[in-house]
Formats: structure tokens, C-alpha cells, sequence
């Protein structure tokens, strides 16, 4: 199964669509908010938002659905990153709510290689998140340093540090 790609792998213009989606829960929500100490009653107090905010209920936290959206693109596109560089823009379009379902997809913008190493390169990508319903709700850029595929053999190959796996011993052997 593959997990990121080499540099060479990358070509300007291909889509990567991250399986699966994910239900977003009241629960990945509020756990969130706490882990970050984001306690924004919109996001925290059903109350609170029903009564006080344009939607009528929580919205969930932008920078989960950011997250979330950037943890489905890493094994398409960040897996075998040496660096992730720069988040050059970040937009979130519309609301998610508890309950919504985020699907995303990352195109390819560019490519450089590396001008002082000649085992990596940069590769430049914008990763868009829709709900359910197909509605853009975030979309952001970003630069990676990846490896070339020479990079990943010389340091072991696709899975380094990876035990040689032998046969249990059977009864009585050791």
C-alpha cells in the first residue's frame, strides 16, 4: 500500500482524491476545542448557539476541519515528507456542522527540485474539503519537501527500520 510519494511521482495537474471521508462528531469537535483551548461557546454550547448565532447551532472548529483535511491528504501526498514548508493560503468557505461528512481532494499546482540538494525537491498542492452535499467548505495550499526516489532507497527503501519478520518458534524451540 502506498504511503506518500517520491518526487518523481508527482506530476502538475493530478488529482488525488483522499479515501474515505469522515463523519465529523460532536465529540471530535468538543474534544478538540478542549485539546486546544479554543472554548468558543459557538463551538462548545448548543445553547449558546442556538439562540446567539446566524446558524442556530455549533459550527464545528475550523482548524479541526483543517486538520482533518490535512491528515487525509498524507498518504497521498505528505507520507514520506522530509519537511512540510509553508501553508500558503487557508480559506474555510462555508460551515460544517455535527454530522457533516468531509471528503477531500489535493491537485498538484508545481514542482521544484531542491537547489541544494539533488535527493529532493518541492512540491506545491492545494487540498479542497467538501461536505456531503458536494459544498466547498475549506480549501488550503501548501509547499512539501519530498524525497527523490534515490533519497528513499538509499535510507532503506520504501518501509525503513522495518524488523525482518521470521516464524514463531514452534513447541519447544528457542
Amino acid at each position: 500500500m502506498r504511503f506518500g510519494r517520491t518526487y518523481e511521482e508527482f506530476d502538475v495537474g493530478d488529482v488525488y482524491k483522499h479515501w474515505p471521508g469522515k463523519t465529523v462528531t460532536e465529540y471530535d469537535d468538543h474534544l478538540f476545542c478542549l485539546l486546544t483551548m479554543n472554548h468558543h461557546p459557538l463551538h462548545l454550547d448548543a445553547h449558546y448557539a442556538e439562540r446567539t448565532t446566524d446558524f442556530g447551532r455549533n459550527v464545528v472548529v475550523g482548524n479541526y476541519v483543517y486538520s482533518l483535511l490535512l491528515g487525509m491528504s498524507v498518504p497521498d501526498v505528505s507520507g514520506k515528507a522530509i519537511a512540510n514548508l509553508e501553508i500558503e493560503s487557508l480559506r474555510h468557505v462555508a460551515p460544517t456542522f455535527h454530522g457533516d461528512t468531509l471528503y477531500g481532494e489535493t491537485t498538484v499546482l508545481g514542482k521544484t527540485p531542491s537547489r541544494s540538494k539533488d535527493d529532493r525537491g518541492i512540491v506545491h498542492v492545494e487540498t479542497k474539503g467538501h461536505n456531503q452535499d458536494g459544498t466547498l467548505v475549506c480549501v488550503f495550499r501548501r509547499k512539501v519537501m519530498v524525497p527523490t526516489a534515490a533519497y528513499v532507497e538509499a535510507r532503506g527503501g520504501e518501509q525503513p527500520g522495518r524488523p525482518e519478520l521470521r516464524e514463531t518458534p514452534g513447541k519447544g524451540e528457542r
